[in-house]
């Protein structure tokens, strides 16, 4: 095998016409050079043929054809399947084009398809290499759909909980301790989510590897259940932190645990718009929250319903999941060969039984075991591993930055303090505009859905960050007219209250969210795909863990900052961030989008490649849509049978 020839789930669009069958579904191969732009395909016919020429009617007869652009005429070469050697070529025959005949067994005369139907297919460098790549329909299936957005349900939940504090902190009022929460309590109440989830975060990788990731979601539930119960009873200040920590560990758990699960299920050319799909999931439970606590901002323990609303998704979570398998990779990791299979007969119904195998049985090639005597050594030589091997180091440089991003250039300090903000700015109705910020952050991350795999996830992360600078910017200098003092607990505005700069800091809050969602927002939750498999649990645990970190720093820091140093000099240091972020992302993001799992790794075997990144990126799509728009034919009338 190819050493970068790495198997993907799905690839090639379903042959599903009435003449074919399971048998006759062709596989293809491409060659994975780095520095190459070039493509070669096989296609393998397990059947008599004949190959015509158009031109001159020579034809070829064989039990295997392979479809080969070894030189810059196509050709199809005839390999020898009446021996083990299966890779033994012995004839070539060359075409200047290769017209596609079908043929009728009732009728001799063979209808010619019009030039428009000719494949068109770039020359390669290797000629030798004649390993073949197993790939799957790239149509998704019922079942992938359902894992991904039962898995997705996770994100719902982070979503909801950033969400539904920003309201209570605002209508709890005396309820707890009979007296207004101070700044420094406001705090250590949001602050107390992200450090349960910070501690859950380091060792929900490993676990994952070790019991599993359909278990680990199920368990993050069971947090959830907890937390909120112990919230919704709490009369006192220290019994709303000690919930809001047992629900930050199902926080953790499910924020790392189901971008990993979806990435390992979903085919290649899709993974990264199946991945987002978590991240509509979050920015729709944030607006959900919001929406709820507008709701419900005037009833009596209001904010206690709000809580208590969450276990809905939880519950419903931990159903669906009783009924659900773990991953196909999960299982071959550990030794469960049948139960990866039947998980991908469920995922790819129309693919064969024989490319199944060949799946599985690669995954088990790649799938190289940490040596140690006990599971102990084995997770302290994975950690030495990530942090000893340069492309696993890199990659946790990349992951471990983005999350990294994604929280000090300052947008969850916006969804946690949202309605303190906006009334500090003189909106005496802060749930409507926190509203029309998550709104916000919803439809661009829809948005984020479409391009990510389209367009790239490196271009939307350098469109993003730029925006996300001017929009700070123009906030803090906004700020800076407004002229909030503080006194105590209370923000007073100098100029007596609402302005139209305060307008000028609500619509560039909103183009804010817009370009954060567009880039920063779901691009770092593409984590998974940086780390190979041996080392993907504890590499996606560390970034996750960064993430957490963050927001842990900034839920506990944030109001304190606005008072020190201003808010236009909290805006201020954001956008400075965001600069330097951009700035990040620009030499050392690689363009990962249509590559798969497994062949990340060749990009960063030696550099973060940029170049090579994209143009390799840019040659996986060119391939996709020409399998897409030339390769749709059933095999019985790309090759004539006999």
């Amino acid at each position: 095998m190819h050493g970068s020839g790495i198997p993907g789930i799905g690839d090639i669009p379903n042959n599903n016409n009435n003449h074919s069958t399971n048998n006759n579904i062709p596989q293809f191969r491409d060659d994975n050079s780095l520095v190459s732009s070039d493509n070669q395909f096989e296609a393998h016919i397990t059947k008599p043929y004949t190959v015509k020429n158009g031109d001159n009617n020579s034809s070829s007869n064989g039990n295997l054809v392979e479809i080969n652009t070894s030189s810059n005429t196509p050709s199809f070469t005839e390999i020898d399947n009446s021996n083990n050697n299966s890779n033994k070529k012995h004839e070539t025959i060359q075409y200047d084009e290769v017209k596609m005949n079908s043929h009728d067994d009732d009728d001799d005369n063979t209808n010619e398809r019009t030039d428009n139907d000719r494949i068109i297919i770039k020359p390669v460098n290797d000629e030798d290499d004649t390993s073949v790549i197993i790939t799957f329909n790239q149509k998704m299936s019922p079942f992938i759909i359902i894992l991904t957005f039962v898995a997705s349900l996770s994100g719902f939940l982070f979503g909801y909980d950033t969400g539904y504090i920003s309201s209570a902190l605002v209508s709890i009022n005396k309820d707890l301790d009979n007296k207004i929460l101070t700044y420094g309590d406001k705090e250590i109440i949001t602050a107390a989510t992200s450090l349960g989830a910070l501690i859950s975060s380091i060792f929900a990788g490993t676990a994952a590897d070790i019991f599993g990731r359909k278990p680990c979601i199920m368990f993050s539930n069971i947090m959830f259940v907890i937390g909120t119960i112990i919230q919704i009873s709490a009369h006192t200040f220290w019994q709303m932190a000690a919930g809001r920590l047992i629900m930050g560990f199902g926080v953790g758990i499910g924020s790392l645990i189901s971008p990993l699960f979806i990435s390992e299920i979903a085919p290649k050319m899709v993974r990264g718009r199946l991945t987002v799909i978590n991240s509509l999931w979050l920015t729709g439970g944030q607006l959900i929250a919001y929406g709820c606590g507008a709701g419900l901002n005037h009833v009596h323990n209001g904010w206690r319903i709000l809580v208590g609303l969450s276990l809905i998704p939880t519950c419903l979570q931990f159903v669906f999941f009783m009924f659900l398998p773990d991953t196909p990779r999960y299982y071959v990791m550990k030794g469960k060969y049948e139960e990866a299979k039947q998980v991908l007969r469920r995922s790819y119904v129309d693919t064969t039984e024989e490319i199944i195998e060949q799946k599985v049985h690669e995954l088990r090639e790649l799938n190289k075991s940490i040596p140690g005597k006990n599971k102990a050594v084995q997770v302290w030589n994975t950690i030495k591993e990530l942090h000893t091997v340069p492309s696993n180091l890199r990659a946790l440089i990349i992951a471990c930055g983005l999350q990294a991003i994604q929280q000090f250039t300052g947008w969850n300090s916006l969804m946690y303090f949202s309605g303190t903000i906006f009334e500090t700015v003189g909106f005496t109705n802060s749930s409507a505009v926190s509203i029309i910020v998550s709104g916000t952050n919803f439809i661009f991350t829809l948005i984020a859905f479409f391009a990510i795999d389209k367009i790239g996830r490196r271009v939307i992360l350098l469109i993003g960050l730029p925006g996300m600078t001017v929009a700070l910017a123009i906030c803090a200098i906004a700020f800076h007219f407004i002229g909030i003092k503080f006194n105590g607990n209370d923000a007073v505005v100098s100029n007596g209250g609402f302005s139209a700069w305060g307008i000028v800091i609500i619509v560039f809050i909103i183009v804010f969210a817009a370009f954060y969602a567009l880039g920063i927002g779901t691009v770092p939750w593409q984590q998974s795909e940086l780390f190979p498999q041996n080392v993907r649990g504890i590499g996606t645990s560390y970034a996750t863990a960064t993430n957490w970190a963050g927001s842990l720093v900034i839920a506990s820091t944030f109001l304190t900052m606005l008072q020190n140093i201003t808010p236009t000099g909290t805006f201020a240091f954001f956008a400075g961030l965001s600069c330097l972020s951009a700035i990040f992302c620009y030499f050392c993001y690689p363009e990962l989008s249509g590559l798969e799992l497994e062949e990340v790794q060749t990009i960063l075997t030696d550099g973060f490649n940029i170049k090579a990144s994209k143009a390799l990126a840019k040659k996986r799509k060119q391939q996709a849509r020409m399998v897409q728009e030339h390769l749709k034919y059933e095999p019985t009338q790309e090759i004539i049978e006999e």
